[in-house]
């Protein structure tokens, strides 16, 4: 009988430290899923804004071919046209209204597009001459304007450029620790048409 109550004794407790058991496992659950689901997140908004940035690189690069094979139409004629045609492609890569763009053709016709509003600006027959183009993306200088393509104090000569610059306003999901926060993206092209 001594015996008897000893396997059963033994039995509760097993019982007993399997419940024990599980309820440990409950709490290092709770305990773990808010980190990996913060990495989850943080990881997901990372990628959502790599994917972001693409589209934007995309755009302008579709912009930027366009204006490569309509070089012919850097003129003080058919800027504006070009520059109208450049910003309706960057706004279409991905959809209307989901960047903003400045397209300049050559120091003269502009075309910005904010919000999905495009506004032309620029002296048409700026287009029409000939600059030396220094700077860094999406903040050129575009020098003195030129009659004819002169030799430019940096090396090479002047010629006829577009650019194309495209801005795309970031807002991640998760904002913690300031690992991804609301941010802008921007990329930007020059296409030397002459």
């Amino acid at each position: 009988m001594l015996m008897s109550r000893s396997r059963s004794f033994s039995r509760s407790l097993g019982k007993l430290a399997g419940r024990a058991n599980d309820g440990i496992a409950a709490v290092e659950f709770a305990i773990l899923v808010p980190v990996f689901l913060i990495l989850l997140m943080g990881t997901t908004d990372l990628g959502q804004m790599l994917y972001a940035y693409y589209k934007l690189d995309q755009a302008v690069a579709a912009g930027a071919e366009y204006a490569a094979l309509n070089a012919a139409n850097v003129t003080s004629t058919n800027g504006a046209a070009l520059a109208s045609s450049i910003a309706t492609i960057v706004e279409s890569a991905n959809g209307s209204s989901w960047a903003n763009d400045t397209i300049v053709v050559n120091n003269g016709p502009t075309v910005t597009v904010t919000s999905g509003t495009a506004v032309s600006s620029g002296t048409a027959s700026s287009a029409d001459s000939y600059y030396c183009l220094t700077g860094s993306p999406g903040s050129w200088s575009w020098g003195t304007a030129n009659a004819t393509q002169v030799a430019c104090a940096g090396g090479g000569s002047a010629g006829k450029f577009v650019t194309v610059t495209a801005t795309y306003s970031y807002h991640p999901v998760l904002k913690i620790y300031n690992f991804i926060t609301d941010s802008t993206l921007s990329q930007s092209s020059v296409v030397e048409t002459q």
